[in-house]
């Protein structure tokens, strides 16, 4: 593999044009109105496996939208890495906050990316990191030096909750088989700091409905005398936290593991500069639970926050109403140890038993999964280290992430197989965010590391 960063540079155009034309296609999975879009781009995932040089490629009927499952089976004696990403992208709402349309990708230079980064919906969260992976893949065909065996699974509902992973991968664990699990869709500490999530929050996502009067009233006259929703709903969401920013949820924390001093010294060891943190934010101050620091909150600890609230008129001009109904969503990110199905019961008997009588309450369960740790002395950790470390010229730093992966937990269960965690996104890459972009640099930086990734691993199991 010694002519890799050669290769990456002489074929740089054609991966990035590839990968913006993967980008045009707006694969949102949670609206219906781009179901055609969604299905398009697994067939074009299809395609650019099949010219890397898979022996075998297929779209995979589910419940929900295919999946495209691939492989290159070189000797059943050999270890085998399973690649997982997904092709399906996050709404681009709102429109109006983006600097260039969402599904026309450009490259522009920032700040961080002074070379370039390419901006689109879905530039990070995933289709760039996903594709990172078929180039590393073709770069190994086509200089015949791919180590061991590749197996390739990409969904297209991920960012709806991989309903169609779980019954998938239930009912295909033969095919599935492998000696490790690797996925680009996590981040890492710099451009300069590579780093290597060892660990992901759980999820529980509940949409909540308050019901008042049986219709929309007159606020003049029905105003103070019967419960307005709206004001309800908000006071119940303001009760869940404390003056210390605990979650008042009775049990919440009932099986939060506590992490040693010494294991969170560890973590304080990775650079960060709070001063830096609230300028990208354009925040005057940071906000979080009593006795952690920023990068604790956002990582080993649980979080409850509302994604959206709605409720009565919100048009242009004044409409003097009281609503008879408001709503909200609500994500609560959750620890290793705690059951996301435990938290989401625990949710629903809290909320419905703080609303008064003047009102119904009902929360509706969305989707959610467990959390995951990953341990740093496995031969996957180790490959990867290895890798970051011959690319980047300093050892990756093991990180907790307080983004969520649910089907890392269910890969677990299932496959019985770790999981390794190779992002090369940036946290100011604004995934799920208005502009949301990926570096030229560490597009190419991760087609240049993966395949390193490989020979370790498969020097290391020998």
């Amino acid at each position: 593999m010694d002519n890799i960063k050669q290769y990456v540079q002489e074929n740089k155009e054609r991966f990035i044009n590839e990968l913006i034309d993967l980008l045009k296609i707006p694969s949102v999975s949670a609206d219906s109105a781009y179901a055609q879009d969604v299905v398009d781009t697994a067939e074009a995932v299809k395609k650019s496996l099949e010219k890397a040089g898979c022996d075998f490629v297929e779209l995979c009927e589910t419940p929900g939208y295919p999946i495209v499952y691939g492989e290159k089976i070189i000797d059943k004696n050999l270890p085998t890495v399973l690649v997982y990403g997904h092709y399906d992208v996050q709404p681009p709402d709102p429109m109006d906050l983006w600097t260039s349309p969402p599904f026309e990708p450009v490259i522009k230079p920032t700040e961080i990316h002074p070379e370039g980064a390419i901006f689109a919906r879905g530039a990070c969260d995933d289709k760039g990191q996903m594709y990172m992976h078929v180039k590393a893949f073709e770069y190994m065909i086509q200089n015949n030096c791919l180590p061991c065996n590749v197996k390739f699974m990409i969904e297209g509902e991920e960012e709806v909750g991989s309903k169609s992973l779980s019954w998938f991968v239930e009912r295909n664990q033969a095919k599935l088989a492998n000696d490790v699990i690797l996925i680009s869709d996590t981040g890492m500490i710099s451009n300069q700091q590579p780093s290597i999530t060892t660990g992901l929050r759980g999820l529980s996502y509940v949409e909540v409905e308050v019901t008042g009067p049986n219709r929309d009233l007159h606020s003049g006259l029905y105003g103070g005398a019967v419960a307005n929703p709206i004001n309800i709903l908000a006071k119940m969401i303001a009760s869940l936290h404390d003056e210390n920013n605990h979650i008042t949820i009775p049990g919440f924390y009932d099986k939060v593991q506590e992490l040693s001093l010494e294991e969170r010294a560890e973590m304080a060891k990775a650079p960060f500069s709070l001063e830096n943190y609230k300028k990208a934010l354009d925040i005057e101050d940071i906000h979080g639970e009593a006795g952690y620091v920023t990068n604790e909150r956002n990582s080993i600890r649980p979080t409850l926050d509302v994604n959206g609230i709605w409720g009565g008129y919100t048009g242009e001009g004044a409409k003097t109403v009281i609503a008879s109904k408001a709503f909200a969503k609500i994500s609560m990110r959750l620890v290793p140890n705690q059951d996301w199905e435990e938290i989401t019961e625990l949710f629903k008997k809290h909320f419905e038993s703080i609303a008064p009588k003047s009102v119904k309450v009902k929360v509706t369960p969305h989707h959610g999964g467990q959390g995951y740790v990953t341990p740093i002395d496995s031969i996957g950790y180790r490959a990867a280290n290895k890798a970051y470390t011959e690319t980047f010229d300093v050892p990756a730093i093991p990180v907790r992430s307080g983004g969520s992966i649910p089907i890392v937990a269910l890969f677990e269960k299932e496959l019985k197989s770790k999981t390794i965690l190779m992002g090369f996104g940036l946290d100011s890459d604004a995934i799920h965010s208005p502009n949301e972009h990926f570096g030229v640099f560490n597009y190419l930086k991760g087609i240049e590391t993966i395949p390193l990734f490989y020979k370790y691993f498969t020097e290391m199991t020998k």
